[in-house]
């Protein structure tokens, strides 16, 4: 008996893989809205709009549609959009992240000319900075 299910699952498995071969399949642009998806079904437990019903159905049918789709160029063209926007933002969050950690120890200033960062350390009283970029010189307190 339980034979006989595993026999089953094994020809289900080699269905879904003979129907999947020639699609393009999961990536991380669909990963990203199957997740954000599951977000919005989570937050309209609490909502309860139709309006939010329908984004969760739209971004689900359009990430089944990638899934299953067989232009893989344009689905790969998509996805490297996707990862390219998503590497800036997480880089930007990065560099967000250490200025904040950064922020008990030093200043962060931005130049008036050129608006590049510049650190100082906290307690030197009114200083003249100079911008290492630009050389601009500014007076803050620090």
């Amino acid at each position: 008996m339980i034979f006989q299910k595993a026999g089953m699952f094994v020809r289900f498995r080699e269905r879904i893989q003979r129907f999947m071969y020639g699609r393009y399949g999961v990536d991380s642009l669909s990963q990203w809205m199957t997740y954000f998806v599951l977000a919005l079904i989570i937050l309209n437990l609490f909502l309860r709009s139709f309006v939010v019903s329908i984004l969760e159905f739209l971004l689900l049918a359009a990430s089944m549609f990638r899934m299953l789709s067989k232009n893989i160029a344009k689905r790969s063209r998509e996805n490297a959009r996707f990862l390219k926007i998503k590497g800036k933002a997480a880089g930007w969050l990065r560099r967000e992240k250490n200025i904040m950690a950064q922020r008990k120890d030093f200043h962060i200033y931005t130049c008036p000319n050129c608006r590049q960062k510049i650190r100082i350390p906290k307690g030197k009283g009114k200083i003249k900075i100079s911008c290492p970029k630009c050389r601009t010189e500014f007076i803050k307190k620090s």
